[in-house]
């Protein structure tokens, strides 16, 4: 959209409106910007129009001016420094988890050296970008790519906030080296998971953390929300564990269906560790739960090596098989890994939980792993004494 004396309004790939200023300087031309519509008015991009027109009046390069002029250190809450302790107290207070405030924290604490007292609506795409190839330099080119993103949300933010103009992260979208994919290792050939299951059940350390393995590969939860698991949110009178949505990925009500054969393992750890609050306590204080290389040591003990499996990789392990059956829809399997849908006409859509199927798959999974772990021989197990516990407490 086009205003006047070279000032029009564009709309990037991102969606946001932005306003340009075209002028020519010594016969070649040039283009300002002048930030994102609606938190810059037409009234104020018109002002900064006429600002820049006068300073070629004067025989002065407006893009010039505006690289040359001075940094001001900025004590005044516009600073990088205040608005990323502004932001990542935001963080705490919607909910976020400790993990992804501290990863926040430590991402942005990699830019403070030379961003941190300089005002954010001063800060330059170059002056990014030197910060970032330092890190590149150093070979890690995930965290520089994961700070990149990092830097763009919390311009959003001070953008929103008014204390910038534009974000000058989106500007370097391609200017990195791209991250190297690494997909976490995991098991997937039924005689192998069969050859794991059986190694898990013969593991000599303690015996918490080869509970904890067993139901790894029982419920293909997330380490962590396995890890941080209280017995308070174990409904075993109907057979389902509630992962609240603080302690979830996706921020939202997690339901788990138990089979037969987690609640027998169930059974066993409440013996060892049912009075306290947390199902893998840390073996230095019952206040914290396990460390969460703990699952992976453990692996490596069986003489598991990180390229051939992981904690983590129960999830992919579960799903392949799963899908590979044929016997469950696509859809309920997302649903237990805890997956959200990603389209978001589709997701309007697709609200159910499938809970009534995914009760039958996970039995069906649990019959599937005694299946592998003998090598054809179904092994049943029963449980009860689980059933009356919540009422008895």
């Amino acid at each position: 959209m086009c205003d006047e004396r070279g000032l029009y309004l564009i709309v990037v790939p991102d969606g946001s409106p932005r306003w340009r200023f075209d002028y020519r300087y010594e016969g070649k031309r040039r283009t300002m910007s002048f930030g994102i519509y609606p938190d810059v008015t037409l009234a104020d991009a018109r002002g900064k129009r006429d600002a820049a027109r006068r300073l070629v009046a004067n025989g002065e390069d407006p893009l010039a001016a505006r690289r040359e002029r001075p940094k001001a250190l900025c004590l005044d809450g516009e600073s990088f420094d205040a608005l990323a302790d502004e932001y990542v107290r935001r963080l705490k207070l919607t909910g976020r988890s400790e993990s992804t405030i501290e990863k926040n924290r430590w991402l942005m604490g990699l830019a403070r050296p030379q961003l941190g007292k300089l005002r954010m609506r001063n800060i330059t795409a170059p002056e990014l970008l030197e910060v970032l190839q330092k890190i590149e330099a150093r070979g890690r080119y995930e965290t520089a790519n994961r700070l990149r993103g990092t830097l763009s949300t919390l311009y959003r933010y001070a953008i929103a906030t008014g204390r910038a103009d534009r974000d000058p992260a989106a500007d370097l979208r391609g200017a990195l080296i791209p991250a190297k994919v690494t997909h976490r290792a995991a098991i997937t050939d039924p005689k192998q998971v069969g050859e794991l299951l059986r190694a898990i059940d013969g593991y000599e350390g303690s015996k918490i953390v080869r509970i904890a393995l067993l139901l790894s590969a029982h419920l293909f939860m997330r380490p962590g929300e396995l890890r941080l698991a209280s017995w308070s949110e174990f409904y075993f009178e109907i057979g389902i564990w509630t992962i609240p949505a603080e302690r979830t990925k996706m921020r939202r009500i997690h339901k788990v269906p138990l089979s037969e054969q987690v609640m027998t393992l169930f059974e066993k750890l409440d013996a060892m560790t049912g009075d306290g609050k947390l199902l893998f306590p840390s073996v230095r204080s019952a206040e914290r739960a396990m460390s969460d290389n703990t699952l992976n040591a453990a692996l490596r003990r069986l003489s598991y090596a990180q390229d051939e499996m992981t904690a983590h990789g129960f999830r992919a392990m579960a799903t392949t098989i799963l899908n590979e059956s044929g016997k469950w829809h696509p859809d309920a399997i997302e649903r237990q890994l805890g997956h959200v849908e990603g389209n978001d006409v589709r997701r309007a859509y697709v609200r159910g939980e499938h809970l009534a199927e995914r009760v039958k798959m996970m039995g069906y999974w649990s019959d599937r792993l005694d299946e592998l772990q003998a090598d054809g021989r179904v092994v049943h197990r029963r449980f009860g004494a689980l059933r009356g516990r919540r009422e008895a407490a």
